[in-house]
């Protein structure tokens, strides 16, 4: 409705749109409303809502009607319906117990009461409807050689399997380096450690060394490198030369320079070493197959590296 303020009074306005509020206030546009609400027609109470009582139909006819028509009567293969009691508790009843749920005193607000009787009645009814199932010929059990429809494409899976494959092998790869990290780890605390202990021994020398030499101590121990020094270390370089003895390079070295002492007449032969004629050789005591001179001459003296050999076998 559209109202035209130049044609009316304000008096007749308002009587006009407090009587045709209540039949027509559903077909007024907002922009009508917003209008009116400009120009002051609109105030307080002259809209009331009124509730109106609902009323409530009982039709029992037309409820039963309506059960007739959807009521079916069907066999109980098509319809597989059940309606028991839940199974008893053979626990309780071992025990001598009477169970609230053969009371039939449920508590619907205690969670584990309420879901075991639902769990219950769900055993009772499998158990009455597996026999009438094997009553009708119904199969409950699926065959061995039965193959159901995945749910997913072999693509699909093709996909999540190279994807748990890869998720293997970075784990694989971040424990490998995980463990490589220890070792670095380790290795540098044993590194750590042998340095450590080589400056340790360094010191320990160099003070052995700087009291032999202010004549604190006549003792040479801490020439024997590795082995301790101290009380015990004269004791160890015994005991170790006695098991080991001397090495390649000492023994030569002393086979050379000898051990100290008296030198002279060491090349003085012997009983023993006159009968000795194991080092003696034909060839080279009467110069046979020795190489000859520019002259023609035989050299009758051997080079240097084989009186070098020949002195060394002696």
């Amino acid at each position: 409705m559209v109202i035209e303020s130049s044609s009316m009074e304000p008096a007749e306005e308002e009587a006009q749109l407090g009587q045709e509020s209540e039949d027509e206030y559903s077909e007024l546009s907002d922009s009508e409303l917003q209008e009116a609400f400009a120009k002051g027609l609109l105030k307080p109470g002259m809209n009331v809502l009124v509730d109106k009582s609902k009323k409530f139909v009982n039709n029992v006819d037309g409820m039963k009607q309506c059960l007739a028509d959807l009521r079916k009567n069907l066999p109980w293969v098509e319809r597989l319906d059940l309606t028991n009691l839940p199974a008893e508790d053979i626990l309780s009843k071992a025990e001598g117990k009477v169970p609230a749920l053969a009371n039939g005193e449920v508590n619907a607000d205690d969670d584990f009461q309420r879901e075991m009787f639902f769990y219950r009645q769900a055993q009772a009814t499998v158990l009455q409807a597996l026999p009438l199932l094997n009553k009708h010929g119904i199969a409950t059990k699926r065959p061995d050689d039965y193959f159901a429809e995945m749910a997913k494409s072999d693509q699909q899976m093709q996909k999540i399997r190279k994807k748990l494959i890869s998720k293997q092998l970075s784990l694989e790869k971040s424990e490998k380096a995980k463990k490589l990290r220890e070792q670095r780890k380790f290795g540098k605390k044993v590194q750590v450690e042998v340095i450590q202990k080589r400056q340790k021994e360094k010191k320990a020398m160099m003070s052995a060394v700087k009291k032999y030499q202010k004549g604190m101590t006549d003792k040479l121990d801490f020439l024997d490198g590795d082995q301790k020094t101290g009380k015990d270390s004269s004791d160890g370089s015994k005991k170790a030369m006695n098991k080991k003895g001397p090495n390649a390079k000492r023994k030569y070295k002393d086979k050379k320079f000898g051990f100290g002492g008296k030198k002279s007449g060491k090349k003085w032969n012997t009983k023993e070493s006159f009968n000795d004629v194991s080092g003696f050789r034909a060839k080279v005591a009467h110069a046979k197959g020795g190489k000859k001179g520019k002259g023609g001459k035989q050299n009758k003296r051997p080079g240097k590296s084989v009186r070098k050999k020949m002195k060394s076998r002696s």
